[in-house]
């Protein structure tokens, strides 16, 4: 391997003393990684976009499984997290010299897996293959590939000798050691574990064990109850507010100085990079589990982001009501009257702040540089160990679809929505 050293950013055209010009070596390099806290930081920080690629296949999403789906969602050899979507790029089924993306998923459909391949090719629509297992769906690929390629005299395939559940990216060791890593897989008593626990990996429970007043989804239950609002004075952009300064330590003690101020923009970065020292999950007193402050937060100190998926109305309503129909928890915060953040599969920890009807947070829609954030700041100053609360601004319904608040604060309303 030939190795270079390259001149460091920003000092072309000046002259450093001792500069070493060039430097070769014709030998092989190796490079030392530890792959479990590689994988442990994509896993935990999802914020950060990464994504895991191996080979031709990159993985999007890893999905979760709940107690209920341990038993049918899984084999031997693979374990098929629930929301899993990788992609691949693989022969086309329409041209034996041609490649094309191949979108795979895992979904449930009365109470089992469902394998989803979407075929993604230029010029043609969009096709969506299903099947009950993933070598019966990507079956219906090959097949097809097979045949091209045999019409124009290509290297042979032989479909028989290839695993749906290796195309699928479930068996690779980065995916397989993440849902090795995934809470309660131990139920998987088919499966063989190759890799164990990885410790570096902490991920919440897709669900809330006690049952979230938040978004607890029912069988009839409106779509608009269901979605996190932000206040109602909580709303800028950055055009209108890059430029005005909080002051940090508001609320506390007296200050024989002016208090510090800082950019909001300088404390966007501050907390994407301290967040973690801000909050910890635990169990509630309200419900379920909660976020808690991991330390003091001043007032007006953003603590942590509401991350998740940005989508279309049209979309959301549709995951909607397809969480509903699996009983799942659903983690839905609005933006604006068009776009809605979907955090029940790809969201952070900040998903499980709970509701109040005396909050010490309150959920602000900001527009930064690249596109919406959702931030939570504290409206007063909490205390090391406080659970952090702000007021979810559901819509408000009657009779049997109202949902009872139980945050225990003097002014409650009783119901949350």
């Amino acid at each position: 391997m030939l190795c270079h050293a390259h001149r460091p950013r920003g000092t072309a055209g000046q002259a450093l003393e001792h500069e070493l010009r060039c430097f070769a070596v014709f030998r092989r390099v190796y490079v030392q990684r530890d792959e479990l806290r590689q994988i442990a930081t994509a896993v935990r920080q999802p914020e950060l976009g990464y994504t895991f690629r191996v080979g031709s296949l990159v993985s999007h999403a890893m999905g979760q499984l709940t107690p209920l789906q341990m038993a049918a969602f899984h084999s031997p050899t693979a374990i098929f997290p629930v929301g899993y979507e990788a992609c691949r790029i693989y022969w086309s089924m329409r041209h034996g010299n041609r490649r094309c993306r191949y979108v795979c998923s895992v979904e449930e459909r009365a109470e089992l897996p469902e394998f989803t391949i979407r075929v993604i090719e230029q010029g043609y629509q969009d096709l969506v293959l299903t099947d009950t297992s993933a070598k019966g769906v990507w079956d219906k690929v090959l097949g097809p590939v097979a045949e091209k390629r045999s019409e124009v005299g290509t290297l042979k395939l032989f479909p028989v000798y290839l695993k749906g559940e290796d195309l699928f990216g479930l068996t690779v060791p980065a995916v397989a050691k993440i849902s090795e890593s995934l809470p309660g897989v131990e139920a998987c008593v088919r499966y063989s574990f190759r890799y164990g626990r990885n410790p570096l990996v902490e991920l919440p429970l897709i669900f809330n064990p006690a049952g979230s007043a938040r978004a607890q989804p029912r069988t009839s239950s409106p779509y608009t109850s269901l979605v996190i609002r932000p206040h109602p004075q909580a709303v800028s952009s950055s055009s209108a507010r890059s430029n005005q300064n909080v002051a940090q330590g508001e609320g506390g003690a007296p200050h024989s100085k002016p208090p510090v101020v800082h950019p909001r923009s300088s404390q966007y970065r501050w907390m994407k990079s301290e967040w973690r020292a801000n909050v910890y999950l635990a169990r509630s007193r309200i419900q379920g589990l909660g976020l808690f402050a991991a330390r003091d937060i001043e007032k007006q100190t953003m603590v942590i982001e509401y991350n998740g998926t940005i989508l279309r109305n049209e979309v959301a309503i549709r995951k909607e009501k397809i969480y509903r129909s699996q009983n799942r928890v659903v983690f839905m915060f609005r933006i604006d009257s068009e776009h809605v953040v979907d955090a029940t599969r790809t969201g952070g920890l900040a998903r499980y702040i709970n509701h109040s009807c005396a909050p010490n947070c309150v959920a602000e829609v900001v527009t930064f540089e690249r596109g919406y954030k959702i931030i939570i700041s504290c409206n007063r100053r909490v205390e090391k160990g406080e659970e952090l609360c702000f007021d979810y601004q559901f819509d408000t319904v009657e009779g049997q679809h109202k949902i009872a608040c139980h945050c225990g604060a003097p002014e409650c309303r009783k119901w949350i929505n």
